[in-house]
């Protein structure tokens, strides 16, 4: 079976998470990643606790299906190295501070001379222009300035960091890949390639969806706590269970909530679905009396087979065995070379005829750079001479 992405070749300059988390996807349908690494530490994220084996574990996932090459793009003979890779790549992805790779003359303009045909995509907090371009940052940054962190929480509570990084991965990584594909259709029909221009704070300004637009029709302030799908509905929140577990209740419909009243015996509620927020609110101690006086598991039976949008709460150990992720194989065994037997994270994209495929497990650092420089010409003597000179 042919991959949807072999024959791609992508040089892929990024550490941690939202350039890696991009690149993860394209490779897992079958593009030649080339992770272009530091000789002296590589990739950050190859040493962050908790190891698997003697590598990061969020590495381990994150970089299955990619090859490594070490390069010192400091030295004028590592930069000719990567610019005669860049001449037969078909995708770059960095993710440094705006000018950084101007600055070492591997810039967009510079590399579109070599190879018009390249897809340049650069990830950075706030993009590539304004007057946040330089201004550094992380995850928790960037929603913040997008006005998705005040939106977290309770409503006279201070905003919750959200357990996952949504700018580095659907801000950043997500918007990347995206970008990445409708840039290479584009190629396709005119043999051009252009800059993508990926800024975390702009992709998480787009999900804002449920609030945003309905601000900008009505210049009123959404409040914390108090959006239709954060906490201001009865029908739409978390209730504790009386052994402390929680159920997430969504029956945003009429026809859910019906089933969800008559399953707390509150058949009264009813026609109380929309009602104004005071009532709401009264709903909503009321309910939450009802679901802590009973376990989860009780409640889980009560809406068994039932149409409710009632779910657990559930923990990471729990995930991992739901019949639903181990149906659709989101936590996969992995045989691996050097540990044995291991858990990832399975193929989150499901084609029905060109599904992903691991083919190999996560690169040491430098693991594939002699592989690599073969390919693009050079002889072992001259890569050989390269090493003592820190150039690779």
């Amino acid at each position: 079976m042919t991959l949807p992405l072999s024959g791609y070749r992508i040089l892929d300059l990024t550490r941690l998470l939202p350039g890696p988390f991009c690149t993860w996807l394209l490779a897992d349908f079958g593009a030649d990643v080339i992770k272009v690494e530091d000789p002296q530490l590589g990739d950050y994220a190859r040493w962050a606790p908790p190891l698997q084996g003697k590598l990061g574990a969020m590495f381990v996932t994150l970089n299955r299906n990619k090859r490594s090459i070490t390069l010192n793009l400091k030295t004028e003979q590592g930069k000719e190295i990567f610019r005669r890779l860049v001449q037969q790549a078909d995708v770059l992805v960095e993710s440094f501070r705006p000018g950084v790779m101007d600055r070492l003359g591997l810039g967009y303009e510079q590399l579109r001379e070599l190879n018009p045909r390249l897809v340049y995509c650069a990830i950075t907090g706030y993009g590539q222009d304004g007057p946040f371009a330089q201004v550094a940052g992380h995850d928790i940054n960037y929603i913040s300035y997008a006005g998705m962190l005040g939106l977290q929480g309770d409503q006279d509570g201070p905003p919750t960091i959200p357990s996952v990084q949504v700018a580095d991965v659907g801000g950043g990584a997500l918007m990347a890949a995206v970008g990445i594909l409708l840039a290479l259709l584009v190629r396709e029909r005119t043999g051009k390639g252009q800059m993508v221009d990926i800024s975390m704070t702009d992709g998480v300004i787009a999900w804002l969806q449920a609030s945003l637009p309905a601000f900008l029709a009505t210049g009123q302030l959404p409040q914390r706590g108090m959006l239709n799908l954060t906490g201001e509905k009865a029908c739409y929140t978390v209730y504790e269970t009386a052994d402390g577990r929680y159920l997430s209740v969504g029956a945003l419909e009429p026809k859910f909530w019906e089933v969800f009243c008559r399953g707390i015996g509150r058949d009264d509620f009813v026609p109380r679905l929309n009602a104004p927020l005071a009532e709401q609110q009264a709903m909503k101690r009321e309910i939450a009396a009802i679901i802590r006086s009973k376990p989860l598991s009780h409640w889980l039976a009560v809406f068994e087979g039932q149409d409710a949008c009632v779910a657990p709460v559930l923990n990471l150990d729990e995930v991992i065995h739901h019949p639903q992720v181990q149906h659709r194989q989101m936590i996969i065994d992995v045989e691996h070379p050097l540990i044995g037997t291991i858990r990832q994270i399975g193929f989150p994209i499901k084609l029905s005829e060109t599904g992903a495929q691991i083919r190999m497990p996560e690169p040491l650092l430098g693991e594939h750079t002699e592989e690599i420089l073969k390919e693009i010409g050079y002889d072992k003597a001259t890569i050989q001479k390269w090493k003592q000179e820190n150039v690779i």
